[in-house]
């Protein structure tokens, strides 16, 4: 794409990629990129990208979210999971985090205390930790798809699957991590269907 409003023109949420094409290593590299460089609240990146090329567990995994064909048919399946365990006060992942910025140790005290008592009640339990870092995962997950777009590289995000079933055939250990969504890339197999969205003027006020 010369243009990367040319990219969210090709962008589109593809149905059923061309098993025949594969993604190169680079350009995979590059849409993973995208996401690991995402912004995240607190700088706390709380997530993790699993990358699925196995032919045999995608076919495992296909049943499990509704028996979509994008499962099977995509060059690469990103396994986007949300951070559980990483973001608690009480490990030591935040302070990691906070520390890279080689602050003082009064900054850093304080960081880490207003980390705590601002986010008290997001923190309180592993499922409302799931809503906040799961959220946050869309960032990367958008991201991903716009650099794949500027690669002529197709993607669909994928919701539509039963959380519980891809956890355990993927072995996730839920304290630590929890399944966001999935995002398969590949090439497309037919046209893109007409791109629809509401006019300008209905999604955008401007506020004096």
């Amino acid at each position: 794409m010369n243009t990367f409003e040319q990219a969210m023109d090709f962008r589109h949420a593809c149905k059923i990629f061309d098993e025949t094409k594969k993604i190169s290593d680079k350009d995979i590299r590059f849409i993973l990129e995208a996401g690991r460089k995402s912004p995240s609240s607190f700088g706390m990146e709380a997530w993790k990208f699993l990358v699925v090329t196995n032919e045999d567990l995608k076919a495992k995994l296909r049943p499990s979210c509704w028996n979509q064909i994008q499962i099977t048919s995509c060059s690469h399946l990103v396994v986007i999971l949300a951070g559980i365990d990483s973001v608690k006060p009480e490990s030591t992942k935040p302070k990691e985090r906070f520390q890279r910025r080689n602050m003082p140790q009064d900054k850093l005290d304080f960081y880490l205390t207003l980390y705590a008592e601002h986010l008290k009640d997001v923190l309180s339990s592993d499922e409302n930790i799931y809503a906040w870092t799961s959220k946050q995962t869309y960032i990367a997950a958008a991201n991903m798809m716009s650099a794949a777009a500027v690669l002529g590289i197709d993607s669909c995000p994928i919701e539509g699957l039963n959380k519980k079933e891809v956890e355990e055939i993927l072995g996730i250990d839920i304290k630590k991590y929890q399944l966001s969504m999935l995002l398969p890339f590949g090439y497309r197999i037919n046209e893109q269907s007409q791109q629809l969205r509401l006019p300008y003027e209905d999604v955008v006020e401007f506020i004096d």
